[in-house]
């Protein structure tokens, strides 16, 4: 066979396509403005006065004064009934459960502009902001924006004045970009200590410099890189390296403490291959190295940044101690990210297919208020096992591959697992020639022939081998290995080849190689504290040649932080119930003797069967017992269906449940009624079937469904039923429970003002969908003074697109002129119809933005915002407090002493309300860690905050508290979650987006595979997200529109 010399490339990350997203998906603004409106903006009463719309000024049609109820068919336009004995008395049906009555106007709110109400300073300028906002006064989503006459520009938004709360002008660039600095530390809770994993490094006291390497003939492997390098300094660091060990980053920059006595300088290194015991004269490789001095790194202003008194953390300096710090365990370890793994640093685990668990450590260096701080958390992730490839291939398919021939199916599979990776070829004794695969032969081996010389005579590879290293080809039906690249295809069979050690497998892991990795990856605190402390011990930094050359020192001790923890909240259950008011216990509380404090209402319902293994007599009781569950908790749940369950094949999905869908409304118009839920049971391993319901049910029928799946009807315990009422009844538009202090208006600057709390997040697709769009999600609260509500939308945005493009947008109508919507103004539109409220203070809950990515987020989408509100009312800005919530971080938190009950949960964690905001923490800006939830298995994650923008001036009290009650109101269960339900309803609302797409761009897998690898972390990202705005128009599909009766309950619980 021919051979060819190759040049190893690191396969490609999943890179963003800048452009505009053309695809609206549900947050488009479709609604039209209503015909009738309640004039009234202060809380409704039982008054009726209807105006006309020509009369309503301010939202949605309220008008600024008098009290009344509309009747506009709009989302969100009746109030839900409220608590027992409060208010003025609800409709007769719910039992007398009334409003707050008129007392809600509180803040200065109403309905109309803000005209002689409480005044602000003034707002200098939106910076970003270069289209003149031509909005009217009228809050309608998709309004017509034809340019009233005085019409303020961006750049002449002025804001009464209020004290204590400046609108800030949203900065032009991140040089320009200040986060809010630290507003002293939180006193509130029970002071403790915690120890987190994070040492302290001293910082050195060395003259850093910089040098650029240049490497010719350049090549795209780190590994040979470092190779030059480390036989440049092997060679001449006594002579003309002046006896300095430098630091090198494996690409373009090299680092010494103290100057190299040269400033420019060419070596020449030839490398050699390995000896392949073949006796043949080895490779010789000659490279060409410059070394030229670029800068210093200064180390002084990082000393200052770590003492407060510098705004920017010099990314430079931190650079080269992180990269001094990795030189060791590069040489030691298989580098991923910034984790290092090796199969000697804890036991190897098969995770089945092929694929292997591989132990290792992550490793950063941290700016902190404790000074310069190493981060290290154990780790774990996929490898591909170094097996023989038919082995491989055998694993991969799961049976005997010398049975029967392969399928196409079976092509397809190999050829996707095996693409990229490398292998050495086993057929010449030690000589071990390393290729990397590009494909497989459409053709069997028996059939394929090569040209052996110039005159193009033919030989077949089964001869050739034979002929050549006397090797019988056993599998002669199988394809070959097409090596190298496709332009001069080189075949190898099978069976002469073995997947080399120390290849991450980076592709999607299926359902049970997830569980599998999961089980690896779950210790105890216990046991990863311990790791921890082993793995500083085995990496002995004080031993580290590198270390000690720049003179970084490094603690072997964990540090000791002091932390609080903060009481959890009373919760607020409905009066008819024996228990009114409930404390949770240690991050949890169930529904025993407590009814909802809004229960909804189901009067018609049907069920669909799609598992074989239920009968339909046991769907009707199983249908039968959840009802009854759901009344008992609260709600109204009639217990006979519309129409009897029915049994469906799967693959008849869409059919099915339009022609159900269909009778069962027939029969309720006759009596003038609406169908409510639909209840479904699933087979336990459902494929697509999950997604497909669940996009016909909200996008295409309008309807809200529950599914359950076969092994939860069958055992029908009631700690599950009770579970799935909980879900059915925010489907219906019901309340679980709601915080005491919300309803007693005693939550710091929420219960003051109408305030609108968002929740906001982007999916992107897995590794190796490289075309498949990103999925922002957006909710926001809707039932202001209690936040417990969100309605939410979803949209499509180019591939790994980290911005959220459709927060605000304009587009050109033919009637109507410049017409502007998004998501945020129309959920501003559904808070003000939902609660008769402008909001006057806006707090953003923004997950999955990674540290790099923080001031590109800010700048685009606080702008986004800022017109969105503009677009709504001219000198609308409500002030806006922007908070990134992280999960994806590798601090933990362990009890100080772990044998001591009182500080630890029974998992051996640290208790719910666990907070730091000293020490680890930022040296002066606004972040803190939240252990909010109680650990159920492994070690828990802290939850980190970290506010980019605030107008409302929270203390850090006040965040901090607000933070950890709202985790107390997550619908889904009786818990306490580990980040504020905002965010993670967008994260849901995202995810279940992702199965409203067309089938060939979604992945129709299962909701598990998908969330472990959507919230990933088990060693590595999924590939860089794009946090550029977009600059071209590439087509997105959008996603279907949801239905409006949809859009205004929480569908995606």
């Amino acid at each position: 066979m021919v051979r060819k010399k190759r040049t190893d490339v690191p396969s490609a990350g999943g890179e963003s396509s800048h452009s505009h997203d053309t695809g609206v998906g549900s947050g488009r603004a479709t609604q039209r403005p209503s015909q009738q409106g309640g004039a009234g903006g202060g809380g409704y009463s039982t008054g009726r006065g209807l105006v006309p719309q020509s009369q309503q000024t301010g939202w949605g049609g309220y008008s600024a004064g008098g009290r009344g109820r509309g009747t506009s068919q709009q989302q969100f336009a009746e109030r839900p009934p409220e608590y027992q004995g409060r208010g003025r008395g609800g409709p007769p049906q719910q039992g007398g459960r009334g409003s707050y009555g008129s007392g809600r106007g509180s803040g200065g709110s109403g309905g109309g502009p803000f005209h002689g109400g409480p005044s602000r300073p003034p707002y200098p300028e939106l910076h970003q902001a270069t289209q003149p906002f031509h909005g009217p006064a009228s809050f309608e989503a998709g309004s017509s924006s034809r340019p009233p006459e005085h019409a303020p520009s961006a750049q002449s938004l002025h804001i009464p004045e209020e004290a204590g709360q400046a609108i800030q002008p949203v900065p032009s660039s991140s040089k320009s970009v200040r986060f809010p600095l630290r507003p002293g530390k939180g006193c509130t809770g029970t002071k403790c200590i915690v120890k987190a994993n994070h040492f302290f490094a001293e910082l050195p006291d060395k003259d850093l410099h910089q040098y650029d390497v240049t490497i010719t003939p350049e090549v795209a492997s780190r590994g040979v890189n470092r190779a030059v390098v480390e036989q440049l300094v092997k060679l001449y660091r006594e002579s003309y390296l002046g006896k300095h060990l430098p630091a090198y980053d494996g690409r373009k920059s090299l680092y010494t403490a103290g100057p190299l006595p040269f400033v420019s300088k060419e070596f020449r290194i030839t490398l050699i291959d390995d000896d392949d015991g073949s006796g043949m004269q080895r490779r010789e490789c000659e490279f060409r190295v410059v070394i030229k001095l670029a800068a210093r790194a200064d180390l002084h202003h990082l000393g200052l940044f770590l003492q407060g008194k510098q705004a920017d953390a010099p990314q430079e300096a931190l650079q080269v101690l992180d990269i001094v710090l990795r030189e060791l365990p590069t040489s030691r370890y298989c580098p991923v990210g910034r984790s290092f793994y090796s199969p000697y640093l804890g036991r190897k685990q098969s995770l089945g297919e092929g694929i292997e668990s591989w132990r290792g450590f992550y490793q950063s260096i941290r700016p902190t208020q404790m000074g310069l701080s190493l981060n290290i958390d154990m780790s774990s992730t996929a490898f591909i096992e170094p097996l023989p490839v038919i082995d491989f291939v055998a694993q991969l398919l799961n049976r005997d591959v010398s049975s029967r021939p392969l399928s196409d199916a079976d092509r397809v599979k190999i050829k996707k697992a095996l693409r990229g990776v490398k292998v050495e070829v086993t057929h010449r004794g030690n000589m071990r020639r390393k290729y990397r695969i590009s494909g497989l032969t459409s053709q069997a081996t028996r059939e394929l022939t090569f040209p052996v010389d110039e005159r193009g005579t033919m030989k077949s590879v089964v001869e050739y081998f034979y002929e050549t290293y006397g090797f019988v080809i056993q599998h002669t039906q199988w394809p070959c290995l097409q090596v190298g690249n496709q332009q001069r295809a080189n075949y190898l069979p099978m069976e002469v080849c073995k997947i080399v050690e120390g290849q991450r497998y980076s592709k999607r892991l299926n359902e049970r190689q997830i569980t599998a990795l999961l089980r690896v990856t779950c210790q105890r605190p216990q046991e990863r504290e311990y790791d921890i402390i082993e793995t500083v011990h085995q990496n002995a930094y004080h031993e580290d040649p590198h270390a000690k050359e720049f003179g970084i020192k490094i603690s072997e001790k964990l540090a000791s932080v002091e932390a609080r923890i903060l009481p959890a909240p009373w919760l607020k259950y409905h009066d008819t119930g024996s228990e009114k008011n409930c404390l949770p216990q240690v991050g949890q509380w169930n529904m025993m003797n407590k009814k909802m404090v809004n229960g909804g209402t189901v009067n018609n319902w049907i069920c669909i069967n799609f598992s074989r293994q239920v009968q339909d007599s046991v769907a009707l009781r199983f249908c039968y017992e959840l009802s009854q569950m759901c009344y008992i908790s609260g709600m109204a749940f009639t217990p006979e269906p519309v129409l009897p369950p029915i049994s469906a094949r799967p693959e008849q999905v869409e059919k099915v449940l339009k022609t159900r869908y269909h009778d069962a409304v027939t029969k309720l118009q006759t009596q003038r009624k609406e169908l409510d839920l639909l209840i479904v049971i699933l087979p336990d391993n459902n494929g697509s079937l999950y997604g497909d319901l669940k996009r016909i049910c909200e996008t295409d029928l309008g309807i809200v469904s529950q599914c359950c799946l076969t092994k939860h009807v069958f055992k029908m315990s009631k700690q599950y039923l009770a579970n799935v009422a909980l879900k059915i009844n925010v489907k219906v538009g019901g309340r679980n429970t709601v915080l005491v202090d919300a309803i007693s208006r005693r939550i710091p600057l929420v219960s003051d003002r109408p305030t609108i709390i968002f929740g906001a997040d982007v999916t992107h697709p897995h590794p190796g969908e490289d075309s498949s769009p990103s999925i922002a999600a957006v909710v926001a609260s809707q039932d202001w003074p209690e936040i417990t509500k969100y309605a939410g939308l979803v949209c499509a945005q180019a591939h790994r697109q980290e911005l959220i493009q459709d927060l605000f947008k304009t587009w050109q109508d033919p009637v109507r002129g410049t017409v502007s919507g998004g998501m945020i103004k129309e959920l501003l539109i559904s808070f003000r119809r939902a609660t008769g409220h402008k909001p006057q203070r806006i707090i953003f809950y923004r997950d999955g933005v990674s540290e790099g990515q923080f001031y590109q987020v800010l700048l685009y989408e606080l702008d986004a915002i800022r017109k969105a509100c503009a677009s709504l009312e001219p000198n609308y800005q409500p002030p806006v407090t922007f908070v990134v919530v992280q999960k994806r971080h590798h601090t933990r938190l362990f009890a100080n002493n772990h044998n001591d009950r009182n500080a630890v949960d029974k998992s051996g964690n640290i208790l719910p309300g666990t907070v730091v905001d000293s020490k680890i923490c930022h040296p002066t800006e606004f972040d803190f860690y939240l252990c909010s939830h109680a650990g159920i298995q492994g070690t828990s994650r802290p939850a980190h905050y970290h506010v980019l923008w605030d107008e409302n001036k929270f203390t850090a009290d006040a965040l901090q508290s607000l933070t950890n009650n709202l985790c107390y109101t997550y619908a889904r269960c009786t818990r306490s979650v580990s980040i504020v339900p905002p965010a993670y309803y967008a994260h849901l609302a995202a995810f279940r987006a992702r199965f409203y797409m067309e089938p060939e761009t979604s992945d129709s897998g299962s909701m598990i595979s998908g969330l472990a690898a959507g919230r990933g972390g088990m060693g590595g990202s999924a590939g860089p997200r794009s946090t550029r705005a977009p600059v071209a128009a590439t087509a997105v599909r959008p996603l279907p529109a949801l239905k409006e009766n949809v859009k205004r309950v929480m569908f995606y619980c």
